[in-house]
């Protein structure tokens, strides 16, 4: 196990050894190329099972009634993720995902599950109550956690933590969630049709209220669980074996006993619903609300802990840690550049932010000895992604952090800091151009003597 260098490690220059030939089911685009065409695949039978399902106009109904909780869902998520924030194309493979293949996964499995129960048992009803509590948990909180599990393996850099396994879960639950409210909504709508019901008093009113208003957080809440087990997974040491396989499998049998509860809500009496959605759904997420957001503020104490190492060995202006470490200031100084410089210079502190928040964690680990391998080597890829941004990226961060000092004062806790202010904004719009001039990394790293 690669355990952190007691201080800053200065980067001497690219590093790499001989390269292997992949063989051709090894190149990347090779593997994008069959995950995206099975995702595609996956997507149009699907379409076409709830179209059956439900007609076309049910179809149409269901999906434009479906698709209004999921911006919400999506942006709340990804405000979580706003801290490290992860690449879009893992949201996208996750809800691609949820929404195409856990999906049909689910359908075909439910279905299979339920008629073999029904003939076996010569009881229908009992195979619909068997199958929507205990066969339906299963297959769908193990299809949905399948996304989780390909990331975590195959996207390990940005899987670091508890936020990256809810924003993971969630996202792909929100998918998942929004192919399942088309079914439920469109074949609502097919019923009305048919008695002639409308307005308040119809099927389609009644589940939507149901699905979209009450509970729209219902399947990200039980993937979410299955989301914290990898997330502690991914904080363990590679040698953990053991803790890395339990938690993720506890994670999955948690959030296979909550969906269990409330789909079998139905069965619990009269007000069994209602019961199950007051004293479990509402305490359970309001519970992970505040582990979530805890954790989102714990991740930020870290980034102000860990970065002053790199500014004590020239990496980093004396006010950037305090600066990095608030959702605040990083705001301030993202609008401070795209004031000055436009988008491409607001779009460069945000890299910055990123690059910096990674390199935290990543010493945060080396520290207490969960780091990888290539801790060396990503350490300085780290560093050089900052050091080739400093130029645009840290007058903004000064500004911030000058501009955070002036409000303590105000407020009272002294004399404030007043970082260097910047007056080389104006070729800012050239990203590859540095305002400051060429500049070598720094010559002297004071914790290496």
């Amino acid at each position: 196990m690669a355990t952190c260098p007691p201080y800053p490690t200065h980067p001497t220059g690219p590093t790499g050894g001989a390269l292997r030939h992949a063989h051709w089911w090894q190149k990347r685009w090779v593997r994008y190329g069959a995950l995206s065409t099975l995702l595609a695949l996956s997507g149009l039978v699907i379409l076409a099972l709830v179209r059956e399902q439900t007609g076309t106009e049910g179809f149409l109904v269901g999906l434009g009634l479906a698709v209004l909780p999921v911006p919400l869902l999506v942006a709340s998520f990804r405000w979580l993720d706003r801290v490290e924030p992860g690449p879009w194309r893992n949201l996208l493979f996750s809800f691609a995902w949820g929404a195409c293949a856990a999906a049909l996964i689910a359908i075909v499995a439910n279905s299979f599950a339920t008629r073999w129960i029904a003939t076996a048992t010569a009881d229908p009803s009992h195979a619909d109550t068997l199958g929507a509590t205990v066969i339906a948990p299963v297959v769908e909180e193990l299809a949905k956690a399948a996304a989780v599990l390909l990331v975590f393996l195959f996207r390990r850099r940005d899987f670091t933590g508890i936020v990256d396994g809810v924003v993971i879960a969630g996202v792909t639950a929100t998918g998942f969630a929004f192919t399942e409210n088309i079914l439920y909504l469109g074949t609502a709508f097919g019923t009305d049709q048919l008695s002639g019901d409308s307005g308040i008093a119809s099927v389609t009113a009644a589940t939507f209220f149901v699905r979209v208003i009450m509970s729209p957080f219902a399947h990200p809440l039980f993937t979410v669980l299955t989301g914290i087990g990898f997330g502690i997974a991914a904080l363990s040491g590679e040698r953990q074996h053991v803790r890395r396989v339990l938690l993720p499998l506890l994670g999955l049998l948690l959030a296979m006993g909550m969906h269990a509860m409330w789909n079998g809500s139905s069965t619990f009496g009269e007000y069994g619903f209602f019961a199950v959605y007051a004293t479990l759904m509402v305490p359970a997420f309001g519970l992970l609300t505040w582990l979530v957001i805890w954790t989102r503020q714990r991740e930020l104490r870290t980034v102000r802990e860990e970065l002053p190492a790199y500014v004590v060995a020239g990496w980093l202006s004396p006010g950037e840690p305090f600066a990095l470490g608030s959702m605040r200031e990083r705001r301030v100084a993202r609008q401070y550049a795209r004031r000055h410089g436009g988008r491409a210079a607001a779009r460069t502190v945000a890299q910055y932010e990123a690059y910096a928040t990674s390199l935290a964690f990543l010493r945060h680990r080396g520290r207490r000895g969960r780091a990888g391998a290539d801790f060396v080597v990503r350490e300085q890829e780290l560093l050089h992604a900052l050091w080739h941004r400093r130029e645009f990226a840290r007058p903004a961060l000064e500004h911030a952090a000058a501009a955070q000092s002036w409000r303590g004062y105000e407020h009272g806790y002294g004399h404030p800091h007043v970082a260097p202010m910047p007056v080389y904004w104006q070729s800012y719009g050239q990203v590859n151009e540095p305002m400051y001039g060429p500049a070598p990394y720094p010559a002297y790293n004071p914790y290496r003597t």
